[in-house]
């Protein structure tokens, strides 16, 4: 299905679980894949049907610029992303059949989400960033990303990402304002981190350091794993799994 934010097409896709919900209401995660991705990627997947496992409705988005939503990737940055998530969470808060929201993302997803869970901190239940990517707003206030230098005084018009495509230089004016610890405290609600330990693209350090910040978050460390958890997805879903039973009683 498709959902329009401000002219951009959003592609979403609703997963139920198997067993209907008493009621006729699902708790509901929002799902959010990272920098480069998509709602189909095995990790993405792994975490949905996980989800749908244990009784929760999930909805799987593909944000500005991916997978096959409008917007070309060389324009998305967070504050994009960010007004699509709050697009996609205003939609799930109008359908009847949705009890709880939750919302869980992967790398860029995960720092969206932390973001997201701050600005709508009186919906969303529970908070579960994967690999949350916060080196991106953190290195690119020294001038840093995607292992590129470049002048903070001076944002070059255009960057090229790891994979050879292009990025405009608005994607590190938006990443170098954007305040992490701000909204990391303005979430009290539960919060699972799960991070592999040998993390190539965001190092674990961001994701433990997060959660002592956090007023009630949960550290998942995946021993000898790295960024998409190509070794040990079955422990990021156990934990996925365990954490929202116990929100969901």
């Amino acid at each position: 299905m498709e959902l329009w934010d401000d002219g951009i097409r959003l592609h979403v896709k609703i997963d139920f679980p198997k067993a209907e919900a008493a009621g006729g209401k699902y708790p509901m995660c929002i799902v959010l894949h990272g920098f480069t991705g998509d709602m189909e990627e095995r990790h993405i997947v792994a975490v949905q049907e996980a989800m749908n496992e244990i009784g929760m409705a999930t909805l799987r988005v593909e944000l500005y610029g991916h997978g096959s939503s409008g917007g070309e990737f060389r324009n998305h940055n967070l504050y994009k992303w960010l007004n699509n998530v709050m697009t996609v969470i205003d939609y799930a808060k109008t359908r009847e059949d949705v009890s709880d929201l939750y919302l869980c993302g992967h790398s860029q997803g995960g720092l969206t989400a932390m973001l997201a869970a701050a600005m709508e901190r009186e919906v969303i239940k529970a908070l579960i960033p994967l690999s949350p990517a916060i080196v991106i707003t953190d290195r690119a206030k020294h001038g840093e990303l995607l292992g590129l230098q470049f002048d903070n005084e001076h944002i070059p018009d255009e960057v090229e990402s790891w994979d050879g495509r292009k990025l405009s230089g608005n994607y590190l004016r938006v990443a170098r304002t954007i305040d992490v610890d701000a909204a990391i405290a303005q979430y009290s609600g539960p919060v699972l981190i799960v991070h592999g330990d040998e993390d190539e693209a965001v190092p674990v350090t961001y994701g433990i350091e997060a959660a002592k910040k956090y007023a009630n978050a949960t550290l998942k460390l995946i021993a000898h794993d790295n960024h998409c958890y190509d070794y040990h997805l079955d422990q990021v879903t156990a934990a996925v799994k365990e954490f929202l039973q116990q929100e969901l009683g």
